[in-house]
C-alpha cells in the first residue's frame, strides 16, 4: 500500500456512513458482503452505486448475474454487519439460518432491514482492485422502525438527538 493510500484510509475513517449489505445470486450460488461504499446517485432515473473488491465472491456473482441487492441495516443488525464482513467466511453460506426475502430480480435480501433495493447493473467501471457498479433500482421495500446502523473509524454507532438519547 502506498503512503497516499494509507493517508486516504486514515482520512476516510473520519467519514461517518450508514451500513449496508450487498447481495447477489447466480445459478443457485448466493453471497453477500457488508459495504459502506454505497450511495444514491440519481432519483430520475433511480440509480445507486456500489464498489466491490475484485477478489470477493459477491463481486463475481454481481458480474455474472447482472443484479445486486442492497439491504440498509438497522441498529439492531450489527451482528449481521459483522457476519457479512467476515473475510474468513468468504466461501461459506453467510445466509445460513437467516430469514431472507426477494423482490423483483430474485436477489436475496436480509429480512428486517430498514430498506431493500433491488438493482440491475447498467454500467460497471473497472479499477485496479475493484469495480464500481451502477445499478438501476427496479424495486424498493422500506421498513419503518429502528434507527440506522452507523459506522465510523472502525466502530458502530447509532443516531440520537438531544430529545431522544440512546439507552446505552
Amino acid at each position: 500500500m502506498t503512503e497516499m493510500s494509507e493517508f486516504l484510509r486514515q482520512a476516510m475513517r473520519k467519514w461517518t456512513a450508514g451500513v449496508a449489505v450487498v447481495t447477489s445470486e447466480y445459478e443457485g450460488d448466493r453471497h453477500g458482503m457488508t459495504v459502506n461504499s454505497f450511495t444514491s446517485i440519481s432519483l430520475e432515473p433511480p440509480l445507486v452505486t456500489v464498489t466491490l473488491a475484485l477478489n470477493t465472491r459477491t463481486h463475481a456473482l454481481v458480474q455474472k448475474a447482472g443484479f445486486f441487492g442492497v439491504t440498509i441495516l438497522s441498529e439492531a443488525q450489527q451482528a449481521l454487519s459483522e457476519r457479512f464482513a467476515g473475510h474468513s467466511t468468504e466461501q461459506e453460506d453467510r445466509f445460513a439460518g437467516l430469514e431472507t426475502l426477494s423482490l423483483k430480480s430474485g436477489v436475496p435480501f436480509l429480512a428486517g432491514g430498514l430498506a431493500n433495493l433491488d438493482c440491475k447493473v447498467i454500467y460497471n467501471y473497472d479499477m485496479s482492485n475493484s469495480t464500481l457498479f451502477i445499478g438501476e433500482v427496479l424495486a424498493v421495500k422500506v421498513n419503518d422502525g429502528q434507527p440506522p446502523l452507523i459506522y465510523r473509524n472502525r466502530k458502530y454507532y447509532t443516531l440520537c438527538d438531544e430529545h431522544n438519547p440512546p439507552d446505552r
